[in-house]
């Protein structure tokens, strides 16, 4: 039955990727339209990075990775398909070749800068066009945004979403094919920002969250010119997009007055926040103590202090490389450890199944997560809403539309 499940994952990709036109194909092709996509995501929810309910070709071959056994990956493209992109390898490598071998080993193995670059999922035909776009906020390559200016007389509150992807893939341009949020913001006057941000192969994980908090601090930044009211500033995303808000919504305040960057000198801090199967905290040593044990039973290897970042497709287990080990590390990796009743309002969503995690997904985005952030903000007094998968939603109403009300009623939107 397992092979069979590996099976829908794997042709899903194989077919896409080996038709006439595969690479058009793949770059448009998600679990709404497609339907080897929509089997692969109901037998691997997990594969589904960001949590959205969408699988997307990028995802699916993401997951490929991560959730197939060994001889079961990504097969190599036809020869005569299309040339491989500027900087890419080339698809039609065979799966031997050191091109191919770099563009799908385990990330870390090779700088991000020098795999095979993900097309991202075409723009929604009525995803509205930025006001402005590729906007950097930040030193680094990734740290882009786009904006959209809500219609407005007076400063208007700000909706920022960070994308998911196990802080390994994914980027601002998620937001364009599922622009549902992005423009129920805009009809009730709320501006908008989607936000990519460096990969944790490319930093260590505390100075990719650093990242995403200086995107809420740039806003603040250009505040008068964007017609952005600085106290109604809320963010979302799902998987390492919820896990980021969290830490960005329950960390001190990163405004350092003195600073010489301008940016720098802006408040970090959030009005309200939201997370779609988030992880509670990014200390994974207390995973178990939350979640229980992990899947399977082989041990994992200890945690080596100097591996450097790593570049597993998603955080994995307690006693997995990569798990911080000093205090230090720990704490400021610790969300749950930082919450304080001072901290913004909180919504929560999980679709995963509260059951005995059955894998290496189900383990990363378990709803006791968010039930433990939901437990500790019920203890410190600070408002929040969790939907669990089976929680009765309004009639006609989905997560997305849930979050949103929260939204407007602390960005106090009418």
């Amino acid at each position: 039955m397992r092979r069979a499940l590996w099976r829908v994952l794997a042709l899903a990709v194989a077919a896409m990727l080996t038709s006439a036109g595969g690479r058009a194909l793949a770059a448009e092709a998600d679990s709404r339209t497609n339907p080897m996509l929509q089997r692969a995501l109901k037998a691997f929810p997990q594969a589904d990075a960001n949590g959205d309910g969408i699988l997307t070709m990028s995802e699916a071959r993401a997951a490929q990775k991560t959730l197939l056994p060994a001889g079961q990956g990504i097969p190599a493209r036809k020869a005569g398909a299309a040339g491989k992109a500027k900087g890419a390898a080339s698809d039609s490598a065979p799966a031997s070749s050191p091109a191919l071998a770099a563009a799908s080993s385990p990330a870390g193995s090779t700088p991000a800068s020098k795999r095979a670059k993900k097309t991202p999922a075409p723009a929604a035909a009525d995803c509205p066009t930025p006001t402005f776009a590729d906007v950097s906020y930040g030193p680094y390559e990734r740290n882009l945004l786009d904006f959209w200016q809500a219609k407005s007389d007076a400063p208007t509150p700000v909706v920022v979403f960070i994308h998911g992807g196990g802080f390994v893939n994914g980027s601002k341009d998620k937001i364009r094919s599922s622009p549902r949020v992005l423009i129920q913001c805009l009809d009730h006057g709320v501006s908008f920002a989607s936000i990519s941000y460096r990969y944790r192969t490319q930093a260590p994980l505390v100075d990719v969250l650093h990242d995403t908090a200086r995107a809420i601090q740039f806003l603040r930044f250009k505040a008068g010119e964007w017609n952005i009211d600085k106290t109604r500033v809320a963010s979302y995303g799902g998987s390492a997009g919820a896990g980021s808000s969290l830490w960005i919504g329950f960390h001190d305040d990163l405004a350092d007055p003195d600073n010489p960057d301008p940016v720098l000198r802006e408040s970090s801090r959030l009005t309200a926040l939201g997370a779609n199967s988030c992880q509670c905290t990014y200390d994974v040593t207390r995973w178990r103590e939350i979640i229980g044990p992990y899947p399977g039973e082989a041990p994992r290897p200890k945690a080596d202090e100097s591996a450097g970042p790593q570049g597993d497709e998603e955080l994995g287990a307690p006693d997995e490389p990569g798990a911080p080990t000093d205090e230090k590390s720990r704490k400021e990796l610790d969300m749950l450890g930082m919450l304080t009743p001072d901290d913004p309002p909180v919504y929560l969503y999980s679709k995963m199944p509260n059951t005995p995690p059955t894998d290496r997904g189900h383990y990363v985005h378990h709803p006791k997560h968010a039930i433990a952030v939901k437990e500790k903000c019920d203890e410190l007094g600070i408002e929040s809403v969790l939907i669990l998968a089976d929680t009765p939603l309004p009639e006609g109403k989905t997560p997305d539309d849930v979050m949103l009300e929260f939204f407007f009623k602390h960005l106090k939107v009418d």
